[in-house]
């Protein structure tokens, strides 16, 4: 009989350990698993949308530099595009300046040569009143004979 009654014994004592844990022990564990279980899940859900918002944001950084590399393409042609035209007006600017000067310059040797003309004219006149002198061997007064110098000015 002693082995039935540790027998009942040890099984009310294993009820009353049962009834125990039951009501004191495995509330608090079975709380901490749900909330480690929980959090566990908050992880990977925030994983999952970080990795969402990673790919968003990488995805928005190629969108920009194309935008970027699109933009600095454009404004270097439109550099270069402004660089030729600057290039072209300072050309036309100097072939012009260059028609300017050579017009000048031409006008500038008309000029001295109307001169030289002139004080060629001058001389030979002056020559040919003194050849006349010589021969005629007097004097030939210049305002006397101003209109027969100014035709033979004219005539030379």
């Amino acid at each position: 009989m002693s082995i039935n009654a540790t027998l009942i014994a040890q099984l009310i004592v294993f009820l009353i350990l049962v009834w125990f844990t039951m009501k004191f022990v495995w509330p608090p564990i079975t709380k901490a698993l749900d909330e480690r279980a929980q959090k566990i899940a908050d992880g990977l859900s925030a994983a999952d949308k970080a990795k969402a918002d990673l790919a968003s944001a990488n995805k928005r950084v190629e969108e920009q530099l194309a935008a970027a590399r699109t933009d600095a393409a454009q404004r270097l042609a439109d550099a270069e595009r402004l660089a030729q035209q600057m290039i072209e007006e300072a050309k036309g600017r100097a072939s012009d300046e260059g028609a300017k000067i050579i017009a000048a310059a031409k006008a500038e040797a008309e000029q001295e040569a109307v001169k030289a003309r002139e004080a060629l004219r001058d001389q030979v006149a002056a020559l040919a009143v003194k050849g006349a002198e010589q021969i005629l061997r007097k004097e030939v007064n210049a305002s006397v004979h101003a209109d027969l110098l100014n035709r033979l000015k004219t005539e030379l």
